[in-house]
Order: C-alpha cells, then sequence, then structure tokens
C-alpha cells in the first residue's frame, strides 16, 4: 500500500497570481486586442510575423494561455463540439472514427470533448450538454429525441448530428444503414453454397439498435431461396462461444455471420477448438474489417464498412 503523506504549510507551494492577457500585452510591447487576436488566430486584423512571434514568446515565457469560457462570452458561443460518452459498447472501428473526427475537427479550430452522462438519458442528457454551451453536439445511437434537440439548439448550439439508424427531426443525420451490412453477409455466404445460416445476435445491452438490423439483411438476402436463418443470441465471453460451438453440429448449420469481426473471431476460436473446420464445416464472417482479422489463419471474411 501507498501512503500519501500530509501536507504541511511549509511544504505548500507559495500562492502565484495567474497571467492575463494584459501580462502578455506589456511583456511584447503591444494592446491586449492584439494579443487576443494573435492567440485566438484570429484573422480580422492584419498582424506582422514578428509581432505575432512577439506575442507568442511572451505568452510561452508567462505561462499564459487564452480562457476559453471568457472567450465563449464574448463570441456568444463556444469552439467546443461535445460528444455523449457511448452508452453502448464500442471496438476498434468506433476509435478510429473518433481519432479521425479529433483530428479533423482540431485542425478546425474547435476542441472535442467527450461529456459522461451518468445516469441521464434522453432529453434529460440534452439539457446537462447544454450546460457547456457547445457549438455543436454528436449524438451516438438513439441518445436524444426532438425536445432535447429543440433545448440544444435554444442554448446556441448551430448543428445537432446523430449517428445511428434512424433520423431525429430538427438534427442532422448520419444514418448507419446495418440492414445492408447483414445483406451483404448473408448474400455472401449463399453465394458460396452455404444454405443453413445462423446469425449472431450480441446479448451486451444497447446492441440491439445495430444487430436486429442486420439479422433483417440476412432474411431479406436469404428471402425466397432455399436458405433458413437461425437467430443465435451470444454473450461476448469464451465461455457463451464454447456453449455455441458445443451445440453448433446439433443445430445443422454451414455458415454464421457473426454480428462483427470481433464476434466472428470469438466463434471462429471457439469452433475450432471444438474440432470444426473452418471454412470447410462453418464459413465464418464478421464486419467492420478489422486488421486483427486478417491476422488469422484462415483469415476472417469481412464485410468493410465505409
Amino acid at each position: 500500500m501507498v501512503q500519501i503523506p500530509e501536507s504541511t504549510a511549509s511544504s505548500s507551494p507559495a500562492p502565484h497570481s495567474v497571467p492575463t492577457s494584459a501580462d502578455v500585452a506589456r511583456l511584447a510591447g503591444v494592446s491586449r486586442a492584439t494579443v487576443s487576436y494573435v492567440l485566438n488566430n484570429s484573422g480580422a486584423v492584419r498582424i506582422s510575423e514578428p509581432t505575432r512571434r512577439r506575442v507568442r514568446e511572451a505568452a510561452s515565457e508567462l505561462g499564459y494561455v487564452p480562457h476559453a469560457a471568457a472567450r465563449s462570452l464574448r463570441a456568444g458561443h463556444s469552439r467546443i463540439v461535445l460528444m455523449p460518452a457511448p452508452a453502448i459498447p464500442v471496438g476498434p472501428l468506433y476509435s478510429h472514427y473518433l481519432n479521425e473526427l479529433h483530428g479533423a475537427l482540431g485542425r478546425l479550430d474547435y476542441t472535442v470533448v467527450q461529456h459522461g452522462s451518468a445516469g441521464l438519458h434522453g432529453d434529460e442528457a440534452a439539457r446537462a450538454w447544454a450546460e457547456l454551451r457547445p457549438v455543436a453536439v454528436i449524438v451516438p445511437g438513439a441518445g436524444i429525441g426532438p425536445e432535447g434537440v429543440a433545448v440544444l439548439k435554444r442554448s446556441g448550439a448551430r448543428a445537432v448530428v446523430t449517428l445511428g439508424p434512424d433520423p431525429v427531426d430538427g438534427a442532422h443525420a448520419l444514418l448507419m444503414d446495418h440492414e445492408s451490412v447483414g445483406h451483404c453477409a448473408g448474400a455472401h455466404l449463399y453465394a458460396r453454397g452455404r444454405r443453413r445460416i445462423g446469425v449472431v445476435v450480441p446479448e451486451e445491452r444497447g446492441l440491439d439498435v445495430f444487430s436486429r438490423p442486420r439479422l433483417a439483411g440476412v432474411r431479406r438476402a436469404l428471402h425466397g431461396t432455399d436458405g433458413t436463418v437461425t437467430e443465435l443470441p451470444l454473450g461476448y465471453d469464451e465461455e457463451s462461444a464454447a456453449r455455441l460451438a458445443a451445440r453448433w453440429r446439433g443445430l445443422g448449420l454451414d455458415a454464421v455471420f457473426a454480428y462483427n469481426d470481433e464476434y466472428a473471431m470469438l466463434v471462429m476460436r471457439a469452433l475450432q477448438d471444438a474440432g470444426l473446420r473452418v471454412p470447410e464445416d462453418a464459413a465464418v464472417i464478421g464486419a467492420d474489417d478489422l486488421m486483427l482479422g486478417r491476422l488469422l489463419r484462415p483469415r476472417l471474411s469481412t464485410v468493410h464498412i465505409d
């Protein structure tokens, strides 16, 4: 166990004043307005490069950074793009998307803030997001309704964007066509001669909004054919996968669309451990096109999502 010693009055650092833009202006020999223009990267006024350099050097020497809240008050809005932390399990594909988004918005001088709305849902969560006065909000899944969108816009949000299978009134929507993902997987398996196809439906909470459309897509791909579709509820753990593999032969299946690559790897390993050959005895396909799936042997078939 590590014990943290109590601080004594003698060991406490001496208080010091927080540097202000006025301090930077005095050290650089310019006006406070010039400091504001330079440090906020404003192009409204032409400022020579030597002056800009002098202001930046003064700010660096004093350890000064602009006050985001004060800047927001002056402008009437912030440069914050708020993203609620997902309430569902997310994997490498979402993490990659998030990194790309952070980078792209950062180059446009926006700050992406992930907000953990513990215990808050829907429009109640939207009111908590509005307190931060974000300039935009990007909501994953079905995490907001029309009333919540209206609350955010009244608080100054210029845009509310939802990511999910259905649009929300008043918000911009990036629609994710998960049914087409399932249709692509089902059509591929059928074209390869598979007729008894299992479809993994994750038991993890919140994933049904994605898994149900994917299941419907496989059913649509096999509609009117001699193929059959069997729903396979599955937890994301080795024990659940092992139980599925143990009853695989009794199910009479010859293929499985495993929802995504992570579930597909889990199922593929369990089938192989149970003595089944992949793809001879059981064809396996995932979705997301993760790099890890290419390292498996045999390589994992997958649906690439743009």
